[in-house]
């Protein structure tokens, strides 16, 4: 089946309806209740034109994401908390001073027949960590001394470490680290061990998988399973309400909202799956003063954002990411709006008067939105909020290090890793340029932590500290939506990038 185009589908929405909302919960939901074994379920994403590949190392995309999941496994994957749980890995056992993991590995097998041993994984993690090559898992996988991990038999591997590390787990994880056939590298038809096996591909327009009978967690319902690509919402929506496609990835919440009435499809919301903020840089003036970045906070009508900018579907953040995440410091009071105290500490600050520039793009929808929403916000507080536009294509590497202030989006990942990725002094992405040797310690000591209890109050001593004096304002968390045909049941409502999301191998056409 080609790409789908908009122009293709412009005449199948006239007259039609869609989408009764579903619930949002993390277990799976549909109109079709009873699981039936069969058909062809095809789904539409948007892609990445001619130069895609199925490499899933070099996954990036959502689609990419989905189809890289229903090839291979991993050995850990996130659950609907983002806290690991065990995949290809049956189990994992640290030493006494977490330096060294042994991973037992499940009965498995890839789609030539051929068994999931210990050299797979150890010649997979080789290749993430190539440095002339560029993974996106590398930088996850940096903990591994791989020239001290082994094979200890077919079916254990023993990672050495080159630090201690309690949340080894979120590595194993981690997005692209797939386990792969020792030695792949012609991945024009791949081999994986996941649910489904390689049939087609039309760079740009198709994948056609089968199910894998011999898949370790039992053969998924439906006998084939297609993404085609449609690049734009209007032509996934319209693809589903014609009869096309039976799934519709990455709808927005203003279509959600105005087919909320219909019977033609199902809207299914995955809640707290994207986090909504604005980063306030603490380097530099004026955001290297205390006061003012308590006074944005004040400012901020958490609600209305939500409302305006997600069209309601979300929840308020309290400027701290996770919600609903393992760890997640959910005892500390929710911030709400209070602007005469925000107006003091913008004169206690001596800002009043001043001009700050919102940085502010395209690059992630709603973002400029929720920016020009807050520049009203702001009004009559003393400050004037000036919202700055830029370049979709380079908004998140010029953010790193121009400005004072910018929108900001992130999707789902473990606390520690967005901790780790965001948040120290050493880190890559660090936005807001927080930088606590302090804070930096209290992540050690967490990673280090064996007792789940103790680790915990760690992690909330760290978001207790972020809390108040943090640079990240984070307003709302989004839901991800997805449409389905009503006919289509077990579609998961757990967070994006989770192992529930995507995940095509639990679904089934009524």
């Amino acid at each position: 089946m080609n790409a789908i185009t908009r122009r293709g589908f412009l005449g199948l929405s006239a007259g039609l309806s869609a989408a009764a909302v579903a619930g949002c919960g993390s277990g799976p939901t549909g109109a079709a209740t009873t699981p039936k074994a069969g058909g062809r379920l095809r789904a539409a994403f948007a892609g990445g034109g001619a130069k895609e590949v199925l490499d899933p190392h070099l996954a990036n995309l959502f689609v990419e994401a989905a189809r890289s999941k229903a090839l291979f496994d991993k050995l850990a994957d996130l659950g609907p908390d983002v806290a690991a749980q065990p995949r290809l890995a049956e189990r994992w056992e640290p030493n006494a001073d977490l330096t060294r993991w042994r991973i037992t590995l499940r009965q498995a097998v890839f789609h030539d027949g051929r068994p999931v041993r210990a050299a797979d994984v150890l010649s997979s993690y080789a290749r993430i960590l190539d440095p002339a090559r560029g993974f996106r898992a590398k930088s996850s996988l940096s903990v591994i001394d791989l020239a001290n991990s082994r094979a200890v038999d077919d079916r254990t591997v023993e990672f050495a470490l080159t630090r201690p590390f309690v949340e080894f787990p979120n590595v194993l994880a981690a997005f692209g680290a797939y386990i792969v056939p020792e030695g792949a590298e012609d991945f024009s038809r791949p081999v994986g061990s996941g649910p489904f096996a390689f049939v087609s591909f039309e760079p740009g327009k198709s994948v056609l998988l089968k199910r894998n009978p011999d898949y370790w967690e039992g053969a998924a319902h439906l006998d084939e399973l297609q993404f085609v690509i449609a690049n734009e919402e209007s032509a996934r929506v319209n693809a589903l309400l014609g009869g096309q496609v039976d799934y519709a990835h990455d709808l927005t919440p203003t279509t959600a909202r105005a087919h909320a009435s219909g019977d033609r499809m199902t809207v299914v919301r995955s809640p707290n799956s994207a986090v909504q903020a604005f980063a306030m840089k603490l380097d530099r003036a004026p955001f290297d003063n205390r006061d003012l970045r308590e006074a944005m906070f004040l400012l901020a009508d958490r609600p209305q954002l939500v409302e305006s900018t997600l069209a309601g579907a979300g929840q308020v953040g309290n400027d701290l990411y996770g919600k609903g995440y393992q760890y997640y410091a959910d005892d500390i009071p929710q911030r709400v709006r209070d602007l005469d105290k925000a107006k003091h500490l913008i004169r206690k600050a001596g800002a009043e008067g001043m001009t700050i520039r919102l940085n502010t793009s395209t690059a992630a929808a709603g973002m400029v939105e929720a920016a020009t929403i807050f520049a009203d916000q702001a009004k009559g507080s003393g400050l004037t909020i000036e919202v700055v536009t830029g370049n979709k294509d380079t908004y998140w590497a010029d953010i790193l290090k121009d400005g004072v202030m910018s929108s900001f989006r992130s999707g789902a990942m473990p606390i520690e890793t967005h901790i780790a990725q965001r948040l120290l002094s050493t880190s890559g992405t660090n936005v807001t340029k927080w930088a606590r040797p302090g804070f930096d310690a209290l992540y050690e000591k967490a990673v280090s932590t064996a007792d789940a209890t103790a680790r915990a109050a760690v992690y909330g001593d760290m978001q207790r500290m972020l809390h108040a004096e943090g640079g990240y304002l984070m307003w709302g968390f989004a839901d991800w939506i997805v449409g389905t045909a009503t006919t289509v049941g077990g579609v998961s409502t757990a967070p994006a990038n989770t192992l529930d999301w995507a995940r095509f191998d639990k679904v089934w056409l009524g």
